[in-house]
């Protein structure tokens, strides 16, 4: 049996996101666009309502909510802004490989405490040379003893600025290729660690992104993530979890293009009518309104198998590249049917523009999306 419909508690988890975004974020996201500032007062007031790290495990404390429910308040959030919500989501990448692979130690110590207090964390994967290619990374940790001594580079590490730990991924064997990779959780703190300077973005400007060094940091055996050699198990599996929560995003997004949109075409008047009367415009908002919804179903499917720990990593990437290309294809529409007010700052789609960009970037670009979509539709049974 099919059923499209929430939960009396996805409802309510709907509204309690809904009313957040617009009484705390949207009044907010101006101020903290343009100047960058970190939005601790908005983090703080959503960890306190229980709209942060929704998915650390009951046995820690947490709500134990899966993907589907990540979701839901995902699009809430990226509504009121994907700014404010990439900074708050953050935290979701960086507990998901810990939470599939740490120890009791490392979850009792690190991820606890985080349903009490609203600590930030941050997933170090990415380096300057090697995005996409996360084979192609450098970073090494060599094991001396009790503790490994890390050494590399990560670059558009998100959270980089306010995070308590980072979810980092080096060799431990070159020669293994991807099998010889290990994950670690790495304090900010410790000797060796250097967080670079902020990058000022095209959009999103208040989630902090920067570049992390790690020099001959000694991290103790007891840090390993998993196994020696299961980091990249851990890390690319993290994206069957967040990918849809991403592409949730996307949807929250263009949702709020697509209503600037039709509330100013209505209020707008060319050659004698509303120009959303004339049917260049009208079959503008009409497109928008039919890969939102497209949009949202692929997205709640791939979480739906998630949730029910049947393989998703296909629909996870389909999600993610069509929401991200909608988003970017809706809110530049947007912009189009604003007009010349669409290019001002004055007005918000100018802004949703900016931030729609890197839907097609980050967590995998679309190109990636497509690549992981023919990988796994040609090869399976192979």
């Amino acid at each position: 049996m099919i059923g499209f419909s929430l939960t009396e508690e996805q409802e309510q988890l709907r509204d309690l996101a809904h009313e957040f975004a617009a009484n705390e974020m949207r009044p907010a996201s101006p101020h903290h666009d343009q100047t960058g500032e970190y939005p601790w007062e908005i983090i703080k007031k959503a960890h306190e309502i229980g709209l942060m790290n929704t998915h650390i495990p009951e046995r820690w404390g947490g709500l134990g909510l899966g993907a589907l429910d990540a979701t839901i308040i995902s699009e809430e959030i990226a509504w009121g802004c994907t700014g404010i919500g990439t900074a708050m989501e953050a935290n979701s990448l960086a507990l998901q490989p810990v939470i599939e692979g740490a120890s009791d130690y490392l979850m009792e110590k690190y991820v606890a405490p985080m349903v009490e207090t609203p600590t930030m964390a941050a997933y170090a994967v990415t380096e300057p040379g090697a995005g996409s290619d996360v084979a192609g990374m450098r970073s090494t940790a060599v094991r001396k003893g009790d503790h490994y001594v890390l050494n590399g580079s990560k670059m558009w590490i998100t959270n980089a600025g306010v995070a308590e730990w980072f979810f980092v991924v080096a060799y431990t064997d070159r020669g293994a290729n991807y099998k010889g990779m290990t994950a670690f959780l790495v304090e900010k703190g410790w000797k060796g660690v250097e967080v670079g300077k902020k990058e000022w973005n095209m959009g999103q400007r208040c989630s902090d992104t920067r570049g992390v060094t790690f020099a001959d940091v000694e991290v103790p055996v007891e840090h390993v993530v998993g196994t020696e050699g299961q980091g990249w198990k851990l890390a690319m599996g993290a994206f069957d979890h967040t990918r849809p929560v991403v592409a949730s995003a996307a949807v929250g997004l263009a949702r709020a293009a697509m209503e600037h949109a039709a509330a100013y075409s209505l209020e707008r008047q060319a050659m004698g009518k509303p120009i959303a009367m004339h049917q260049a415009v009208s079959f503008m908002i009409a497109d928008m309104a039919k890969d939102i919804e497209a949009a949202r179903l692929l997205v709640r499917q791939a979480a739906w198998l998630k949730d029910n720990h049947q393989n998703n990593t296909m629909h996870a990437s389909m999600a993610k590249a069509f929401a991200a290309d909608a988003a970017h294809r809706i809110a530049s529409d947007a912009v189009q049917v604003f007009g010349g007010y669409g290019f001002n700052t004055e007005y918000p789609v100018e802004k949703l523009l900016r931030d729609s960009k890197i839907f097609q970037i980050y967590e995998g670009t679309s190109q990636i999306q497509r690549l992981i979509i023919a990988r796994e539709l040609l090869m399976r049974g192979r």
